[in-house]
């Protein structure tokens, strides 16, 4: 299998790294606009590592695509793609970038092709626990989301941003526009992390989890964010963001009927957003990459991957699924 991965940020520079370790694949092709990076990150991942020449859409021979570039750089190298019939994975964690991924969904599912969207740490692993958290229900009602933490820089100022924008809520078959920075719940991640306020932010799980459950009503996704974060979340960031963000974490809460009446199901996971994004989006690139994908078109990994193997194969690579109680 030869895989190129575009942008060797946190999650790229991971995703690349699993690729290469992975005993299906035997290229990766890497891209990159930072001068030298590209270069050293190459020589650190041994012989299947090349460095790629021109553009990721003119490749003869690859077999899917990682695009893990900032956010808003991912649709037009994504719609080339798709129009020549390469399975794409996207990282991208933009509201408006998701809904535009999505739009690709007629033309590859008429070419016979699959893009994952928000094939990462959230949305991407919130996705899989999802359904992995529905599939013990007879019915699903609703679907709450909370993430806490950042990758790398891009990721950093995504995170900073999106507390100043509007936050997406689906209620009763229609979707709710919520001012970010709003509605505070206190949410329990996995220990070390432990409980943290969490407010409405321009994220793009609910669009990504509605098509996947038809007839929920009610799907909502929270961030992490201090006081300070609400505050300055409309200006521009005071200081530049780390080169990777420490341990984040998702929650995953289902609600809905099962064998025993109401129920409850809460997942969820603890990790370094890019390590954990960066294996997320390295194994659906595998299994796209591998004709494994579930249907084509464009969708998050809640209907695209078989979801127990892909969570098998995640806590193999370290990725662990917590359960609460």
């Amino acid at each position: 299998m030869h895989v190129a991965v575009v942008g060797l940020g946190a999650v790229g520079t991971r995703a690349a790294r699993q690729l290469a370790s992975t005993d299906a694949v035997e290229r990766v092709t890497l891209y990159e606009t930072q001068d030298g990076r590209v270069g050293e990150v190459s020589s650190s991942l041994g012989r299947k590592a090349h460095v790629g020449a021109g553009t990721p859409e003119a490749l003869a021979d690859v077999d899917v695509v990682v695009l893990a570039t900032p956010c808003g750089t991912h649709l037009a190298p994504a719609r080339a793609l798709v129009g020549r019939g390469v399975p794409v994975v996207s990282t991208s964690d933009d509201v408006d970038e998701v809904r535009g991924l999505l739009d690709l969904g007629p033309e590859a599912e008429a070419r016979g092709t699959a893009v994952a969207v928000g094939a990462a740490f959230s949305p991407g692993l919130t996705c899989l626990l999802a359904r992995l958290a529905a599939d013990r229900l007879d019915r699903v009602d609703e679907i709450h989301v909370a993430r806490l933490g950042t990758g790398g820089p891009a990721c950093a100022r995504q995170h900073h941003g999106s507390l100043g924008g509007v936050g997406l809520d689906w209620r009763d078959g229609g979707w709710q526009r919520r001012a970010a920075g709003s509605g505070r719940e206190l949410s329990w991640f996995p220990d070390p992390i432990g409980a943290a306020d969490c407010y409405r932010a321009a994220l793009p799980d609910p669009l990504l989890l509605v098509p996947a459950f038809p007839g929920v009503g009610r799907v909502t996704a929270r961030l992490a964010g201090t006081r300070r974060d609400r505050l300055t979340a409309r200006l521009p960031m005071l200081r530049p963001p780390h080169p990777e963000g420490g341990l984040g974490a998702i929650r995953v809460e289902v609600r809905g009927r099962g064998p025993a009446g109401i129920s409850v199901e809460i997942l969820g996971a603890m990790d370094r957003p890019g390590v954990a994004g960066g294996a997320v989006a390295a194994l659906s690139a595998v299994e796209l990459g591998a004709g494994r994908a579930r249907h084509a078109g464009a969708s998050g990994l809640a209907t695209l991957v078989e979801v127990r193997p892909f969570l098998r194969e995640l806590a193999r690579r370290g990725v662990k699924v917590a359960e609460f109680g």
